[in-house]
């Protein structure tokens, strides 16, 4: 199965339409983030892929690749809870609500309601784009991609016997999964407040520089007011600590990261749960934006069922991440949904840098897989959730049952030719880029 090559002009038309029904607005309120932003994108094609979701979703829905995928698809399959940005390094390490080290899916924003081919299919996708980028041969990209699939099928199979999902924790993780929740677990708040804040007084507060911003008073109001709005969405057990919600300072922030481009946001410094100054916490406050998925996807229950973005990432998070970070919350500022959370000196992404051994690279990809494959099973009925109100498991694993060679052969397919279609994109949009043709910039 391929995809018709495209004509280059049409290709630069379709990735400036995508671009303005996606990024207009924001650029338009801060068109130096989104330099920054596409220059970063601009350094390769993996980065151009990260930031690109919404070229993504407008080729797998309703574009070129829209046929791809569609042979396991049903009105159930078709209707799960996908993380949505489903790339290579959207894993890394986080400290749970039980306190324990855990390897797993991160970074929610995009989160939605959809095929669950879509995630699979955009993360065999990224490791053909990380493969290529450390001079793979075409058959151990097949082999990843393979390895990936093939553990995915294996542990919705478990999950659909047994029950039981994939755990990578510092008892149950090997290699370089280990290794990563090894240096997370080098880490400390300690160094982060160091980083961030300084003391004076005998109080802590945030030092300004490096992206921080002091707020004018009526800002920080607003902003003040928003984190008691938040309270009252935060768990029960983390309302219990009253002292831990007292806010000490306030900065704001102007989001210039890949996914993040023109996004305020602002950090706030709470009490901790001790009057110890190295206890202290912090948590930042982001305006959640559309999830590109959503775009293509024309189900008033589903849009119904979120108040605005920032509950959208809140809820699309607890029900995809077992025991997620006690402060997650949402709250409203200026009219915009809000995601809360803490800034956790835990919470690293999986570095692919020094990952070039075939054996490290498939014991990743086969971790991949089944933290995947335990993602999409949390999201259904038997955990509460009505907006999937089947098992997720049972549905995936009757699907792919109908042709398991067949699954496993299409996210090979569909790595090797998105892959290169990300490529020949991303040095198209490095001329639009570089040819200043990019409206709004």
């Amino acid at each position: 199965m391929s995809a018709a090559v495209p004509d280059p002009a049409d290709r630069c038309a379709t990735i400036l339409r995508v671009f303005d029904a996606a990024f207009g607005e924001l650029m338009a309120e801060d068109p130096a983030a989104f330099r920054v932003k596409f220059r970063k994108m601009a350094a390769s094609a993996f980065a151009f892929y990260r930031g690109t979701a919404c070229l993504y979703y407008a080729d797998v829905a309703d574009g070129p690749f829209a046929s791809y995928g569609s042979a396991f698809l049903d009105e159930r399959t078709g209707r799960v809870w996908i993380h949505g940005d489903l790339h290579a390094e959207n894993f890394g390490t986080y400290l749970n609500s039980e306190g324990r080290l855990v390897f797993n899916v991160n970074d929610f924003d995009e989160a939605y309601v959809g095929a669950f081919v879509w995630d699979v299919q955009r993360l065999a996708a990224s490791l053909a784009l990380i493969g290529y980028a450390k001079a793979l041969s075409d058959s151990m990209i097949t082999d990843l991609v393979r390895t990936f699939a093939t553990a995915y099928r294996a542990q919705i199979g478990a999950l659909v016997t047994s029950g039981r999902p994939a755990s990578y924790t510092l008892d149950t993780a090997t290699g370089p999964i280990l290794d990563a929740l090894h240096r997370a677990r080098m880490r400390t708040r300690v160094a982060l407040l160091e980083a961030d804040t300084v003391v004076e007084g005998y109080e802590r507060r945030f030092l300004t520089g490096n992206g921080a911003v002091e707020l004018d008073e009526a800002t920080r109001a607003d902003v003040l007011t928003a984190f008691a709005r938040y309270l009252g969405t935060l768990p029960p057990a983390s309302r219990t600590r009253p002292n831990s919600l007292r806010v000490k300072d306030v900065v704001g922030r102007r989001g210039i990261g890949i996914g993040s481009a023109g996004l305020p946001s602002y950090n706030l410094l709470l009490e901790g749960p001790t009057d110890a100054l190295e206890n202290d916490v912090i948590i930042y406050m982001k305006q959640g934006q559309t999830p590109a998925a959503a775009r293509h996807i024309d189900d008033p229950a589903v849009r119904g069922h979120f108040q605005h973005e920032g509950h959208r990432t809140v809820i699309s998070q607890r029900a995809l991440q077992d025991h997620s970070d006690p402060w997650l919350g949402h709250t409203v500022l200026g009219e915009r949904g809000q995601l809360v959370a803490e800034v956790s000196p835990y919470a690293t992404d999986l570095d692919w840098t020094d990952l070039n051994e075939g054996a490290d690279l498939l014991a990743v990809t086969e971790c991949l897989g089944r933290t995947t494959a335990t993602m999409h099973a949390a999201a259904d009925e038997s955990g509460g959730h009505s907006l999937v109100p089947f098992s997720t498991e049972h549905a995936i694993d009757a699907a792919i049952a109908r042709d398991e060679r067949g699954f496993i052969d299409l996210l090979v397919d569909f790595a090797h030719t998105y892959g290169a279609r990300t490529r020949a994109d991303h040095q198209l949009f490095v001329d639009l880029h570089r040819n200043a043709r990019i409206p709004g910039l």
